[in-house]
This record gives C-alpha cells, structure tokens and sequence, in this order.
C-alpha cells in the first residue's frame, strides 16, 4: 500500500447488524478525527442485512446524543464486496464479524483487516461486546470502550503512514 497522508485514509468499522457497535465508533470515530483536525473518510456497516436502511438502535442513539456524538443520521449497511477495495482499513468488533470479513476479502484486496481492539491494552478486552439483547447500561459500556479505544487505533492508523 503506498503511504499516504492521515486525510486520505479511509476507515470502516464492521460489526454483525450495523445498528448497535459499528455505528457507534464511527460516530466516536468522527469526533475524534474532527478534534485532531484530520478528514478521514470513516463508515460503517454490518455483515449481515438484518438492518439495512434502518437507524441505529434507540439505545445507542441515546448513549451517543449524551456524550455529544450523534449517530441519528446513520443508516445500517451490509459490507460488500467493493468496500475491500474503497477502504484502507476495516475493523471488526469480534472475532466472528473478523472471521466473516476475512472469508470475503478478495484476494488481490489490500485492506487491512483486523480487530478493533487488537492489541490497544484496553481492559483485557479484545472484542467489543454486543449490547443489543441487554441493556442501556451496555451501551454505556461499549461507548466507553469505543472512546477510549479511538485514540490508541487513530495513532496506530497514523503511526502506520
């Protein structure tokens, strides 16, 4: 992959349905990007297409209107197959949303595709937990997560040009 600058990097956040953990971090994501005056494209989607066009959950709206980052204007998304070519890097949110993507990665696709929370240190967590059959508490706890974990990916997405 040639090097290249921070606003030309292109970020996808993967999670099963797209209403729940992937729309948060790009909401998180975004916040973080505009406070380091980047403009990375950043999205997200879902391997699944129980969702699509369809807002993220209420939960998670709620959670993010709270902390300043709204997420109402997202709509849910299936991953396909031209987004391995469109984006740089794709994070999964767990090993199984990571095993799906990797199996429809096209060969000659260099993106890069990996945990979300690979190797960051973040309480012992190396996947994001699904909150969707739980409750508002979860939510809060994902987002946390997700905010704390933002800084540590975006200077490895940055240390990486």
């Amino acid at each position: 992959m040639d090097r290249m600058k921070r606003s030309d990097q292109r970020v996808l956040f993967v999670c099963m349905g797209n209403i729940c953990r992937s729309p948060l971090a790009e909401g998180i994501a975004r916040a973080h990007v505009a406070r380091r005056g980047w403009r990375m494209q950043v999205d997200s989607a879902g391997t699944e297409a129980y969702h699509v066009g369809e807002p993220p959950d209420a939960r998670a709206r709620r959670v993010a209107r709270a902390r300043a980052t709204p997420i109402d204007g997202q709509r849910a998304r299936q991953v396909h197959a031209s987004d391995f070519a469109r984006f740089d890097w794709i994070f999964a949110a767990d090993q199984r949303t990571l095993e799906v993507l990797l199996s429809r990665q096209p060969g000659k696709s260099e993106a890069r595709v990996q945990l979300l929370l690979a190797g960051l240190g973040l309480r012992g967590d190396e996947a994001v937990p699904d909150p969707y059959y739980d409750d508002y508490a979860a939510f809060e706890y994902v987002y946390e997560l997700l905010d704390d974990a933002m800084p540590l990916l975006l200077d490895q997405i940055g240390g990486d040009i």
